[in-house]
């Protein structure tokens, strides 16, 4: 038994898939399935319950998992660590975003990083927000970036940044030409807006209902592109994070509204699981977020 083989166990199963964790470990399907026979064969109980679709462990298979993911975290903390005696920053970063955070200036962090510690190897993951939460708690991940960050009994969540909210309507909307706009002359009126199940539309919601209107929600999406793309048809206005337009508002496709008399923000959070003590490497890379926390930003996907 190794530590490899251990990791690949655990892709396993935090992957679902016997192909995908081999992908992730390069080997093939049958050396995947060739490791767990030969983990079941060496603890005499079988790890995963091969039977079902997706795939999932056994009770004994859950307990092995829990350990060798703990094992896992604690060698490349440890790693790292020796690394870093000579004040060397070297190791991998996995890092897990959601899409609006924004391909172009995340990229910008990581090049950033990498120009600093040259030793460093960062790897960024665009995912939805559920999964950015699974890839944390599963160790596929070792930092995530999302909207709305909370703290759980697995999760450990710090706020990074807020972002202002603004209305977002087509050049000619009747209020593209307006400076400022009150939550209250959104009644009735025609509105793009996130997926019922989102967090950010809860949010939004209850601000809304706080003024005794209510929008006609004309469609519904689980992201801010989509949304941004009927918004510039006119399919109605949208409440969005300022920076998440700063394309759109540069190219004239869409015009920004200020809210009067309201301080509604996104918060952005950076997450980690709490059974896994960041490693050096890591810890330097949510470092440089922080120190960018306070500066303009603008996410252009």
């Amino acid at each position: 038994m190794n530590l490899k083989s251990l990791k690949i166990f655990c892709d396993i199963l935090a992957r679902r898939s016997f192909s995908r964790a081999a992908d992730e470990n390069d080997i093939s399907q049958s050396g995947a399935s060739q490791v767990v026979s030969q983990l079941e064969h060496r603890l005499g109980v079988r790890l995963i319950e091969r039977s079902k679709r997706p795939l999932g462990p056994t009770p004994e298979g859950l307990v092995f998992f829990d350990g060798c993911k703990k094992l896992i975290a604690r060698y490349a903390a440890l790693e790292d660590e020796v690394r870093t005696l000579h004040a060397e920053v070297a190791g991998r970063v996995r890092v897990a975003a959601i899409y609006s955070v924004g391909l172009h200036h995340m990229s910008r962090y990581v090049q950033e990083f990498m120009s600093r510690y040259p030793k460093a190897n960062v790897r960024l993951e665009y995912l939805h927000p559920e999964r950015v939460l699974e890839s944390v708690e599963n160790g596929q991940a070792d930092v995530g970036i999302v909207s709305y960050p909370r703290s759980t009994r697995t999760i450990e969540a710090e706020p990074w940044r807020e972002e202002p909210i603004v209305l977002v309507c087509a050049p000619g909307h009747a209020f593209a030409g307006r400076v400022e706009i009150s939550l209250a002359e959104l009644d009735s009126q025609a509105m793009v807006s996130f997926d019922p199940d989102l967090l950010i539309r809860h949010e939004l919601d209850r601000a809304i209902a706080a003024h005794g209107v209510e929008p006609n929600i004309v469609m519904e999406f689980d992201n801010i592109e989509t949304i941004k793309r009927a918004v510039e048809i006119d399919a109605g206005v949208a409440l969005l994070p300022e920076p998440t337009v700063g394309r759109e508002l540069a190219t004239g496709s869409l015009c920004s509204v200020r809210i009067g008399g309201e301080e509604l923000v996104r918060p952005l959070g950076i997450i980690h699981a709490r059974s896994k003590p960041l490693a050096p490497t890591v810890r330097r890379f949510v470092e440089l977020l922080h120190g960018h926390a306070a500066q303009p930003a603008i996410f252009t996907s």
